[in-house]
C-alpha cells in the first residue's frame, strides 16, 4: 500500500470531523431562544426574484412572515437585505415594493443592497444599521445559520421560520447547508468583513434614505 493512502484517509477524516464540529456548533448556537421585549427590526434575507421583478415563492413567504410580525406589532422597522450588484437584478427593491403594496409604509422599510450572503447581511445589520436586537426571517433550513451568525456578531437574535410551501429542490438546499454552515463558521472565526461596508444608517430614521 502506498504511504500516501493512509495519510489521505487521515486527512479526509480530519476534514470530516472539522465540518461536523462546525455544523454542530452552528446548529446548536442558532437554535431556540427568543429576544424579550422590543426589537430593533425584522431582518428579511433575500432570495430569488423572477424576471418580471416579483419575488419567488421562497422570497414571498419570507416577506409574508415579516408582514405578520409587523402587523402583530412585534416590529416597527424591517430591513430587506439582498443582492443588488447588477442593474438588472434587484432583490431589495423587489422586497420593498411587495411590502409597500401590502401596507408597510415606506419610511419603515430599510434596504440593504449589499446583502450578498447571509454573513454579510448579518454583519451589515450590526455594523451599518446599528441593530442589536433582531428577528431574522428565512426558511427553517437556513434559520439556524442565520441566527448563529447574528448572535456571533454580538446581536440578540431570534428566528422566525417562513416555511409556507414545500419548496422545489429542498433536499439540495438542505444538503448545501452543510457547506454553508462550515463557511459561516470560518467567516465568524476569522472575523471576515464584507466586500461592501458603506456609511452608517440610523434605524430610528426614515428608511427612504436607503433608496437606490
Amino acid at each position: 500500500m502506498s504511504r500516501r493512502r493512509p495519510f489521505a484517509l487521515v486527512l479526509m477524516g480530519a476534514v470530516a470531523l472539522a465540518v461536523l464540529g462546525a455544523n454542530l456548533t452552528v446548529i446548536d448556537g442558532g437554535t431556540g431562544g427568543s429576544v424579550a421585549g422590543s426589537l430593533d427590526c425584522a431582518l428579511v434575507l433575500g432570495a430569488g426574484v423572477r424576471d418580471d421583478g416579483t419575488p419567488s415563492d421562497v422570497l414571498r413567504d419570507r416577506l409574508d412572515e415579516a408582514l405578520g410580525l409587523y402587523r402583530a406589532g412585534r416590529v416597527t422597522k424591517i430591513i430587506v437585505s439582498g443582492d443588488h450588484q447588477a442593474p438588472g437584478y434587484d432583490e431589495p427593491n423587489a422586497m420593498r415594493v411587495y411590502l409597500e403594496a401590502n401596507g408597510v409604509p415606506a419610511p419603515a422599510i430599510f434596504m440593504d443592497h449589499a446583502g450578498l450572503d447571509t454573513y454579510s447581511s448579518m454583519w451589515r445589520a450590526r455594523h451599518v444599521f446599528g441593530a442589536s436586537r433582531i428577528v431574522v426571517v428565512t426558511q427553517r433550513f437556513h434559520l439556524a445559520r442565520a441566527v448563529w451568525c447574528a448572535r456571533s456578531l454580538g446581536m440578540q437574535a431570534e428566528g422566525s421560520a417562513a416555511d409556507r410551501h414545500v419548496y422545489r429542490g429542498i433536499a439540495w438546499l438542505q444538503l448545501r447547508e452543510v457547506v454553508s454552515r462550515t463557511k459561516a463558521f470560518v467567516d465568524v472565526t476569522v472575523g471576515r468583513e464584507p466586500r461592501h461596508a458603506g456609511p452608517a444608517v440610523d434605524l430610528g430614521g426614515d428608511g427612504r434614505v436607503t433608496a437606490g
